[in-house]
C-alpha cells in the first residue's frame, strides 16, 4: 500500500514460448527464470498482493514453490501467441473479488530488475500524480541513423527528410523495456493499455533493462547474474 492506495502485482507467464522452449522456468544462474522476478517483487514495500497469471501447470507449480500466489488458472484462449499482453491483466482485474487501486505488471523476462526499481517506479507515478508509469531505457541506435533495404537490395534512410550524421546531434530516444508497468486499475480498464496521455517514464539502465527474448539474451543474463553472485559473496 502507498498513500492509502492498494497495489496488486501480476506476473504473466504462459507456457507457449517459442524462442526459448519452457523459457519462464528454464534454469538461469541457479534458479528458474521466473524466480528472479518473484523474489524481487516480494521484497516491495508497496505491493499488497503478488500473483501469477498462467495456464501452464508446471509454471504454476514452480511459482508456488517460490512463494507466488496462484488464485486461478488463466483460460487457454487467453494464453495464445497472438494474445495481447494487456488481456491477461484485464482478466486478472476482473476475476479477482478483491479490488485494487493500482496494478503493477512484472514480466518474468526481466530478471535483472531489482526491487528498488519497482518501488521507485511506483513512487514516481504516485508523486507525479500520473495515471501510469512504465520502465524505459535510452536506445543505443537512433532511428534517424537507421536504414531499410528496398526491393532492389539498396539501402534507404528510414526517415528521408532528416539529415543527421551523428547520434549525438539528435534528441534522446527511449524505448519501453518491458521490466515494469504500473497504473491505476481504472485507467487500465478504460484505456486497455498501460500507456496513455498521462503516462510518466521511469528510466532504467541498460543492464537492468535486459529483456530475455532469445538464447543470446538468456546467456548474457546468466553471465551477469552469476557475476553478481560472486561479487556479493
Amino acid at each position: 500500500m502507498i498513500n492509502g492506495k492498494t497495489v496488486l502485482a501480476i506476473i504473466p507467464a504462459r507456457g507457449g514460448s517459442k524462442g526459448i522452449p519452457r523459457k519462464n522456468i528454464k534454469m538461469l544462474a541457479g534458479k528458474p527464470l521466473i524466480a528472479w522476478t518473484i523474489e524481487e517483487g516480494k521484497k516491495s514495500k508497496y505491493i499488497d498482493r503478488f500473483i501469477l497469471s498462467s495456464e501452464d501447470e508446471e509454471i504454476i507449480k514452480v511459482a508456488k514453490e517460490w512463494g507466488c500466489e496462484v488464485p486461478f488458472i488463466r483460460p487457454k484462449e487467453l494464453a495464445q501467441d497472438e494474445t495481447p499482453g494487456i488481456v491477461p491483466v484485464i482478466h486478472t482485474i476482473n476475476i479477482l473479488t478483491e479490488k485494487y487501486d493500482y496494478v503493477c505488471l512484472l514480466q518474468p523476462t526481466s530478471p535483472l530488475r531489482k526491487v528498488w526499481h519497482i518501488d521507485k517506479c511506483i513512487e514516481k507515478c504516485i508523486n507525479m500524480e500520473t495515471s501510469s508509469c512504465i520502465g524505459v531505457q535510452e536506445v543505443d541506435k537512433h532511428p534517424y541513423l537507421m536504414h531499410k533495404i528496398n526491393k532492389l537490395g539498396s539501402l534507404e534512410p528510414l526517415f528521408k527528410k532528416v539529415q543527421l550524421t551523428r547520434r549525438q546531434d539528435a534528441d534522446k530516444i527511449y524505448a519501453v523495456n518491458g521490466a515494469i508497468y504500473f497504473a491505476k486499475s481504472d485507467f487500465i480498464l478504460n484505456q486497455k493499455s498501460f500507456v496513455g496521455q498521462n503516462t510518466s517514464a521511469f528510466l532504467m539502465d541498460k543492464i537492468s533493462s535486459i529483456d530475455i527474448d532469445d538464447m543470446s539474451d538468456f546467456q548474457y543474463a546468466d553471465y551477469l547474474l552469476k557475476r553478481e553472485k560472486i561479487n556479493e559473496s
